[in-house]
């Protein structure tokens, strides 16, 4: 036993020795700028000489859509992680790739097994070159071989193949857990643009319901003049006309408000038939528009977690080129085997029964047909890949936080446009409603009025809907409450 510690110590030695083939990785880089040619919109366009304060709670967090100041929003953003089921099978996966990790490191540990066995061989007698008088393994009592065999195999990790499968599995791990954050940050986002289409859909139906009383009023305004020969009949059919035109468009608006509602219920885990939410008209007027905080593009690298997935898989790619190249070397590999041998069960387990053996091995491939050569060039291909994901990803990033930093800008300007526009149509409506009342104008320019009216208001709200909706966009974009560590 003491001729073996020479030679174990020498393995242990050249092991620790032993270096790691394939290239050593670094984040390639990616197409960036300075800054982002879309400026965030400012709260307010005043300028009195005050700097504006810049309070922590205004960065992004984890919980950003308390930027909305909405509790309702808030209420169905919290059931979110507990109950959606897609997020529930991202977060499966995360912990199916975790344990990837150990069955890479139980590599790094030598496989101990055991095999007893019992048995008897009877040899021939006319076997050539080995005669033996005794032609069988039989003892007194029927049975011939008692052994109790312990197996020890360990590979002596020389070339990093072992130790880079575990850091792959480990940066396949990191990417996992960061996809699960991207669907955590998508299902957040179309929840709260779901939620709210739905308020802009209780808008709508406020505005349609308010519309249909005055149209109402207004047909039972022509039946009086018909009536008193003051109006033509064609007035009342085209009063009766646009008040059955305004009760489709609020059919229509409440269809789309049922829909918006069961989308919500099932990204909160419910069945749509448990939810009811109460209506809550958008506030035109006064929105609660965030004012998002902005960043570098250089720093969006660090929030955005789908980058920060295709970064992990482009490390794990690099580690299989590693992986590749080690098998172009040759293995060394320790083998052990130590137990009890007898010729029965009474000297089973003898100390002169104890058998053992050990010793190093090397082995090294010769000709594989080119299996090597295809494995290294495919690791090769795949990282390639692994690193046009990445910068493709990271372009997509910039191009949609420019996208809603622009709608952001635009529809911010188009939003006090239309208010205008609106208050004008407003104005223009009730002149010629008197004038008609009066006398002086054909019930056509009423409801010519009208229709102009009811699709700036309609269009109001739709604008403060796609105000509140690109927020929620950019958010995403930014990468939420995100951040890598």
């Amino acid at each position: 036993m003491n001729r073996m510690f020479p030679i174990c110590a020498g393995i242990v030695m050249f092991s620790l020795a032993g270096c790691m083939v394939g290239p050593q990785y670094k984040r390639p880089a990616a197409a960036t700028a300075p800054s982002f040619k879309e400026a965030p919109p400012s709260a307010t366009t005043a300028n009195d000489g005050w700097k504006p304060g810049e309070p922590s709670d205004q960065k992004l967090k984890g919980d950003w859509w308390h930027l909305f100041q909405d509790p309702q929003l808030d209420a169905l953003e919290a059931q979110v992680n507990d109950a959606n089921q897609t997020l529930k099978a991202a977060e499966a996966n995360f912990r199916m790739a975790r344990t990837a990790i150990g069955y890479a490191r139980s590599y790094e540990a030598p496989t101990v097994g055991v095999s007893p066995s019992v048995g008897t061989v009877r040899q021939s007698s006319n076997e050539p070159y080995f005669p033996s008088a005794s032609t069988s393994n039989f003892d007194n009592s029927g049975f011939g071989d008692f052994t109790v065999p312990l197996d020890l195999n360990y590979e002596i990790d020389l070339w990093g193949r072992i130790r880079r499968g575990v850091t792959a599995a480990r940066e396949e791990a990191q990417a996992s857990a960061a996809d699960r954050e991207t669907v955590r940050l998508s299902l957040h986002a179309e929840l709260a643009t779901d939620y709210f289409d739905l308020r802009s859909a209780d808008g709508q139906e406020k505005l349609l319901g308010e519309t249909i009383n005055a149209y109402q009023s207004a047909l039972k305004l022509t039946q009086d003049r018909f009536n008193g020969g003051l109006a033509e009949s064609s007035d009342v059919t085209q009063a009766e006309a646009q008040l059955e035109q305004a009760r489709v468009l609020l059919s229509d608006v409440q269809v789309q408000r049922a829909q918006y509602e069961h989308a919500v219920a099932v990204l909160i885990g419910k069945p749509p038939a448990s939810l009811n939410i109460p209506p809550s008209p958008i506030d035109v007027q006064a929105p609660q528009v965030p004012t998002i905080p902005g960043m570098l593009p250089s720093e969006l690298l660090e929030r955005r977690p789908d980058i920060a997935a295709d970064e992990r898989r482009m490390a794990a790619a690099n580690e299989q080129i590693g992986i590749a190249k080690a098998a172009y070397y040759p293995t060394l590999s320790l083998s052990a085997l130590a137990g009890m041998e007898g010729t029965s069960a009474l000297n089973w387990f003898a100390w002169p029964s104890r058998f053992w053996a050990v010793g190093p091995t090397f082995s090294e491939t010769l000709f594989d047909g080119g299996r090597r050569k295809a494995t290294n060039q495919r690791a090769l291909a795949n990282y390639d890949a692994t690193v046009a994901n990445y910068r493709q990803t990271t372009l997509t990033a910039f191009q949609q936080v420019e996208d809603d930093l622009a709608a952001l800008r635009i529809l911010q300007g188009e939003s006090e446009q239309q208010h205008r526009a609106t208050n004008a149509a407003l104005q223009s409506l009730q002149s010629f409603q008197q004038r008609y009342e009066g006398g002086l104008s054909l019930y056509l320019e009423v409801i010519t009025s009208q229709t102009t009216a009811l699709s700036d208001q309609r269009n109001d709200i739709d604008i403060t809907r796609r105000r509140l909706d690109a927020s929620v966009l950019l958010i995403k974009a930014l990468g939420g409450g995100w951040e890598a560590h």
